[in-house]
């Protein structure tokens, strides 16, 4: 076999690795096409149809500081985190508790994979944020919320927004 052959073969056939970040980018690109960023009023009359005004006594300006300061109100918003986890969506909710990341095992305890909480429809990120807010640590589970929101005079994200 002639060593230029063998070349060429291995170019028309990419490692695995090579198609394995061709899928991550398709994903990207497909999750990046659904994304929403909310304006403030927007996502707060948002959030109070879907019932979080008052939900575990949080008010609507929790919500919403609380989304402000986690994904910029960007429904598809990912970050990812040293130890392989990723922040998803709106909330920024963990996979390594909370939803299912095809990479990495988890808990799950919403029931649900990352990508779900990554569209502009809310309703599975409204489900698992409620879940997670029953707990012991209410929106403190979010340092977000710990540093930027709890404790401080929130009229302003939801004043001028009509319900």
């Amino acid at each position: 076999m002639k060593a230029g052959s063998w070349v060429s073969r291995r170019r028309l056939n990419p490692p695995r690795v090579t198609w394995l970040a061709l899928v991550s980018l398709l994903c990207g690109l497909l999750t990046s096409s659904q994304a929403k960023v909310f304006s403030r009023c927007e996502l707060a009359k948002e959030l109070h149809r879907v019932g979080l005004d008052g939900f575990r006594g949080y008010e609507l300006a929790d919500w919403v500081c609380l989304a402000y300061f986690t994904s910029g109100f960007n429904t598809a918003a990912v970050d990812h985190k040293a130890d392989g986890s990723t922040n998803n969506g709106l909330f920024q909710i963990n996979s390594r508790k909370w939803c299912r990341n095809l990479s990495l095992d988890s808990l799950n305890l919403c029931k649900m994979y990352c990508s779900d909480l990554l569209i502009p429809d809310l309703k599975n990120a409204v489900v698992c944020v409620m879940k997670i807010v029953s707990g012991p640590k209410g929106l403190g589970y979010w340092e977000a919320w710990r540093h930027h929101c709890q404790g401080k005079d929130l009229r302003d994200w939801v004043d001028g927004c009509e319900m």
